[in-house]
């Protein structure tokens, strides 16, 4: 401790000093630090700042003797490690930190991650999930719930937000991101950096935010996690990047590239990425983390020889901080010791790890985030419940309610519920929620039970899944035991209305999750289909955590609510939704596919030279089995009650290259509830010197109607939304037509247009 006491006493020293002469803002002064910490290191301490290493022992017992977990535990004591993952719990942190920050020679302490993806040990919807809301205080507020959790239980450091945009449902880790839009996705991730690291980062309740993955990965082939990714400059700048630079310019402190290569270079080894775009033309200067073992991964990507020759990619294109290759570690010494890497791109990179450790606070008190009491009373509090109970009903999206069977009355109905997931306590939590307990999730049976007026009548109909099902196993399905079909079919038909809660298992999306069906898994299409024989009357309540393709049931339910995996007040939402003390507002992050086959699917897709079939033959841009056109589209999503919209003002027809656009609108609530809907503005650049998209997202307000009541709704459109990227990365707004949308979804909306001279 003596060792830390000094090296802080000589920085505070010089910052005194300097301060003498010409005083210094914060950042100023975190900068001197810096500096003056980085010429005290030795390159073995460089090193080690730019090494992460995986939770390896129970730090609160005996240290290790033998094997990886010793040699990584020498290492810490050594200096030659600059942060830890997964290690959680006050107690856990102090232990490891401790060792940290009085054992070593300069006393450095820790940043500690963890991936906080959804929540901690109180959990808000999958991100997906939340994306539906299109409420950006409501996800802002779900990120700051679950920085507190994780800040109270020792941790500095998340591993999100997950900002891929991705058009393919067949990928798993759709479930962390926004969805395929990036100009909501952009949205997204500026309110969860905002959530996360707050207005202060040195807040003991923020936690730094990593903007993830950097770049290109929700666009893996096929919809196979960690597959290649090749796409055009047009793509890459205008819908992959845009979420990334949002993020950056929200302050986001930390990014984590890919896995995937792009365009033929591994993501963690890509120079144009890391240092031209990131730390070049935006002006990042927090640091770059590689993701699990992604340096050592560019030699089954055949890009690099040996883990050597990997550090000295990684190195040189901008990767600061290796996460579990143990490539820096064991190479980089001998790489700059040969004349292979200048020292000044370690330099660099330790730079801007320690810059983020003093933003944090970490060296004004390392122990900052180590409080027991803190711990106990921020973790599974009432408001924290509270507010994760108000994000997932915002999640809820009401895909059909064409009989009005919803909402439920309150009283005098006799309602089946079936479903196997009706009464799961874990799988709601969804995946990427490895903080929290098994079985505290609450049942949509539970939370329908609360309501005493009807008579509920629950029947599991079948399992949804047979064996273990815990994050590190591959799920099996039932897919024989049809014992308690008759049971379900017997409530089923004595029943007024019956609610189904089926879906995905919410270990089924996440990653290393990609589907080659978007079908219900197991017994559960036939089990559907079973009890509509015996009664129509079907609310069909969805549990999953990406796009279904669900042809039969879109055909034939009269009523489907999108519930996702809503995490720790699921079955309370779902409750209150479908009895309607909630009216649902949410909208489609993403389309939903008719069949798999048209995976993947989006809205914002360019038009081909053959749309339409002008000339009455075959030979034009379709499928011969099903339409083009999506299940459900993306923006889509019902309430309650009706919204009528009138016609599309502008306030004139030709504008002046950087004149403001008024778009204005009137919306009607012509139904039998009071609600919310979200307006929406879409925008097509008609000729362009690249094509443009037939549509593209640029601008969404939520309005609160009272039934009876107008509101004019009023959108401006700068340069900012009306101009593009070329393949060089340069922004252009060119003159020409304009035609505008205004609506409730992409596919149902109000159309004109302007010129832009």
């Amino acid at each position: 401790m003596k060792k830390t006491i000094l090296i802080l006493s000589l920085l505070s020293l010089g910052t005194a000093q300097a301060q003498k002469s010409k005083p210094m803002n914060k950042k100023q002064e975190i900068e001197q630090k810096v500096e003056a910490l980085l010429q005290k290191m030795t390159l073995e301490e460089k090193v080690g700042q730019m090494n992460q290493y995986n939770g390896f022992w129970d730090v609160t017992g005996p240290s290790p003797k033998e094997g990886n977990a010793a040699l990584k535990y020498e290492h810490l004591r050594k200096g030659l490690v600059g942060s830890m993952l997964t290690v959680r719990g006050v107690d856990e942190v102090r232990a490891v930190q401790k060792i940290a920050v009085e054992e070593t020679r300069l006393g450095i302490p820790l940043i500690i991650g963890f991936d906080v993806i959804h929540g901690y040990k109180t959990l808000s919807p999958i991100p997906l999930a939340e994306a539906a809301s299109w409420d950006m205080e409501a996800i802002k507020n779900s990120a700051k719930v679950a920085a507190s959790e994780a800040a109270a239980s020792g941790i500095n450091w998340t591993f999100g937000p997950n900002v891929d945009i991705s058009r393919d449902a067949r990928w798993g880790r759709v479930m962390e991101g926004a969805g395929e839009d990036p100009f909501l996705g952009s949205q997204v991730a500026i309110a969860r950096v905002n959530g996360f690291q707050g207005e202060d980062l040195s807040d003991p309740l923020t936690i730094a935010a990593c903007a993830k993955h950097f770049a290109g990965y929700g666009f893996a082939e096929a919809g196979l996690d960690y597959n290649t990714v090749d796409v055009g400059n047009a793509t890459l700048f205008n819908t992959i990047l845009p979420p990334f630079k949002a993020a950056n310019e929200a302050g986001v402190r930390t990014y984590m590239n890919s896995f995937n290569i792009l365009n033929g270079i591994p993501a963690t080894g890509h120079e144009f990425l890391q240092r031209e775009i990131l730390k070049g033309r935006w002006g990042f200067d927090g640091f770059v983390i590689t993701d699990w073992a992604s340096i050592r991964e560019m030699i089954p990507h055949g890009f690099a020889e040996d883990r050597a020759e990997a550090a000295l990619k990684a190195v040189k294109a901008g990767a600061d901080m290796d996460m579990e290759s143990y490539a820096y570690v064991n190479e980089l010494v001998q790489l700059v010791q040969d004349g292979k890497v200048d020292e000044a791109l370690l330099d660099d990179a330790v730079r801007r790890i320690l810059r983020v450790k003093f933003e944090l606070g970490l060296f004004d008190d390392p122990y900052k985030y180590c409080d027991e009491k803190r711990e106990k009373k921020v973790i599974g509090s009432k408001e924290n419940n509270e507010a994760v109970l108000d994000m997932a009903k915002k999640s809820i999206v009401l895909l059909k309610n064409e009989t009005q069977l919803l909402p439920l009355k309150k009283k005098g109905q006799k309602i089946a519920l079936i479903g196997a997931l009706a009464d799961d306590k874990t799988s709601p939590l969804g995946s990427w929620r490895i903080a929290s307990d098994d079985n505290t999730a609450v049942s949509v049976l539970e939370g329908m039970q609360k309501y005493k007026g009807n008579e509920l009548v629950y029947e599991k109909g079948a399992d949804l899944t047979v064996g273990k099902t815990t994050f590190l196993d591959e799920l099996v399905f039932n897919t024989t035991d049809r014992s308690g079909f008759e049971a379900a079919k017997k409530a089923a038909k004595e029943a007024d209305v019956v609610v189904m809660v089926l879906g995905e298992h919410g270990f089924q999306s996440g990653e290393g999750r990609s589907r080659t069906e978007l079908d219900l898994p197991g017994l559960q299409q036939e089990l559907l289909e079973e009890i509509y024989k015996v009664n129509p009357n079907i609310v069909l309540v969805l549990n999953n955590g990406r796009p279904l393709a669900l042809p039969w049931a879109a055909e034939n339910i009269p009523t489907i609510v999108e519930a996702w995996h809503l995490g720790t007040q699921t079955g309370n939402a779902v409750a209150q939704v479908l009895y309607g003390d909630y009216n649902p507002s949410g909208k489609l992050p993403m389309s939903f596919p008719r069949r798999v086959g048209q995976a993947p699917i989006y809205y914002n897709h360019h038009s081909t030279g053959r749309p339409t079939n002008t000339d009455d033959n075959v030979f034009w841009s379709h499928y011969t089995d099903v339409e083009k056109t999506p299940l459900f589209a993306f923006g889509h999503g019902l309430s309650y009650t009706t919204f009528e919209y009138g016609a599309i003002k502008l306030d004139k027809k030709e504008y002046q290259k950087g004149e403001p656009v008024k778009v204005s609108i009137d919306v009607t609530n012509t139904g039998n509830y009071d609600g919310k809907e979200v307006v929406q503005l879409y925008i097509r650049d008609i000729a362009a010197s690249l094509s443009r998209p037939v549509k593209e997202l640029k601008g969404f307000e939520m309005v609160t109607l009272k039934k009876g009541e107008t509101k004019t709704v009023t959108f401006t459109l700068t340069d900012k939304e009306l101009g593009f990227y070329n393949n060089e990365g340069e922004y252009l707004v060119e003159p020409g037509t304009f035609k505008v949308f205004v609506g409730t979804s992409s596919d149902n909306v109000q159309e004109s247009e302007f010129k832009l001279k």
